[in-house]
Formats: C-alpha cells, sequence, structure tokens
C-alpha cells in the first residue's frame, strides 16, 4: 500500500485512490464524471456553484466510478446526488442518507432529497432515513461520501454522535470500501456551541474520530484550500460563503 500522501489534484480526472491504489477502468470513470457534469437535469442553481466546489476534482478524488453503490450521507439539496447518480449510471445505485435526528430537527429537512429522488433522471437514487449511529442502507457500498455536515452531526448532536455514525459507516462499507469527508476548516474548534454558530470543525478531530472507528487514512485534495479565510468568520458571512477554507480526506475500510 501506498503512504497517505496530500493530493495536488488539477484539472485531470484520473487521480483516483482506493486505498492508497490506482484504480482500474479510470478511463471510463473520467468520462462518466464529464458527462455528469454535462447532464441536461442538472439545475443552474447547482451548475452556478461548479467552479466554487470543484465537483469533477471532488467526485474523481472519491473514486467513484460507474457500477458503483454510494452513500450520499447527509445530501442536503442533492447537488451531488445528482452528479454521483449519472456516473455511477443504470447499474450502480446512490442511496441518499438523511439520518433520523436531522428529520426530528426539522421535520421538512428531508423534503429537497426526496423530490430529487422522484425526478425521471433520477431512478437509481434512493432517500433511506436512518438513526446516525445506526446507518443502514440496506446494501453494502462502496463508497460513502459527506460534504459539509460533518460540523453539523458533531455540533448539534455531540461528539459520541459523530463517533457513532463513523463506526455506522464503516459497518455499511464493503471491505477496501472509502469513506470520503469534506468540511469547513477551524483548527483547533471542537467546541459544540461554536461550531454550529460558524459551521466549522477542527479537521485534526475529524481525523482522529474516523481513525478511532477503524479507519485507515488514505490521504487529502488541497483543491478546496484558501489561504485568504481567517477560520473565524460564520461559512454564510456574504463576503466567505462558497469560498471558505475545506479538507477533504479520504479514508478506507480494511479488508
Amino acid at each position: 500500500m501506498m503512504k497517505p500522501k496530500t493530493w495536488m489534484i488539477g484539472a485531470a480526472l484520473l487521480a483516483m485512490t482506493t486505498g492508497g491504489a490506482l484504480m482500474a477502468k479510470a478511463p471510463a470513470a473520467s468520462a462518466a464524471i464529464a458527462a455528469a457534469l454535462a447532464a441536461p437535469d442538472r439545475t443552474k442553481a447547482d451548475t452556478d456553484h461548479d467552479a466554487d466546489r470543484k465537483p469533477g476534482v471532488i467526485v474523481a478524488f472519491a473514486g467513484i466510478k460507474p457500477g458503483d453503490k454510494v452513500g450520499d450521507l447527509i445530501p442536503g439539496r442533492g447537488y451531488f446526488t445528482r452528479i454521483f447518480a449519472h456516473v455511477v449510471g443504470e447499474k450502480g445505485h446512490i442511496y441518499a442518507i438523511v439520518p433520523a435526528e436531522f428529520i426530528e430537527k426539522n421535520p421538512k429537512g428531508g423534503d429537497a432529497i426526496k423530490a430529487v429522488a422522484a425526478e425521471p433522471a433520477m431512478k437509481n437514487v434512493s432517500v433511506v432515513v436512518t438513526p446516525a449511529g445506526a446507518l443502514n442502507a440496506g446494501a453494502p457500498l462502496d463508497v460513502v461520501f459527506t460534504a459539509q455536515n460533518y460540523h453539523d452531526v458533531y455540533g448539534y448532536f455531540g461528539a459520541d454522535k459523530a463517533a457513532a455514525m463513523n463506526a455506522a459507516v464503516l459497518k455499511m462499507l464493503k471491505p477496501g470500501g472509502r469513506y470520503v469527508i469534506e468540511d469547513h476548516i477551524a483548527p483547533g474548534l471542537t467546541d459544540p456551541a461554536v461550531i454550529t454558530k460558524v459551521h466549522r470543525i477542527d479537521q485534526a478531530t475529524v481525523k482522529k474520530q474516523v481513525l478511532a472507528a477503524g479507519f485507515k487514512f488514505d490521504g487529502e485534495s488541497i483543491v478546496l484550500h484558501n489561504a485568504a479565510d481567517t477560520h473565524d468568520k460564520s461559512v454564510f458571512d456574504p463576503a466567505l460563503r462558497g469560498h471558505t477554507d475545506q479538507f477533504v480526506m479520504a479514508f478506507h475500510k480494511p479488508k
């Protein structure tokens, strides 16, 4: 196995890893990602964010490919769900996983993703509502991905709930399956009360929690880093929104 490394991924979409090994069928995955980004059913509200969110690079880094079964954990309004659905194609499946705790906090919290799953082009998407500490997609998964949401689990529901979620993700994945986490950075921030105000979290804490669940670290992408972010403002600050300093880390379940 290759040693963990920092991934400096530019335009190339072939730089994908799973457990540190170069993925097979990278050209097919690359073509699938390009086609997914150009899919006509993607909304303008989504594509307007592509320059900031860099989905092509992120999906390539996650290693998602045609035929995969993917858990989109806390999918929000489905920005990545739509892309994943097109990448995995008819032979794959996307499980849009909404923790039950989020629905309890906001009863309408799952409405947007349910609407996405009901669209004709999203026939390979299922919405699953399940407790964060007992996640279950109903099938072994190749990848579990979560973007800009780990801090919410930790902040609103506590460090223990985040740890339980990681353990549940491990159980959902196939041996060698990947767990990819993207979130807003705030070095040293672990106070739930502050996390819920600024919607950021300490990267080292997230990594420590995921490793403690039994995962192995594969590496990280710096594609969403922003050195101009001072880490002390809310991610919703108008001057910063869409341009926060973010980490993207990949882990795998040992075989």
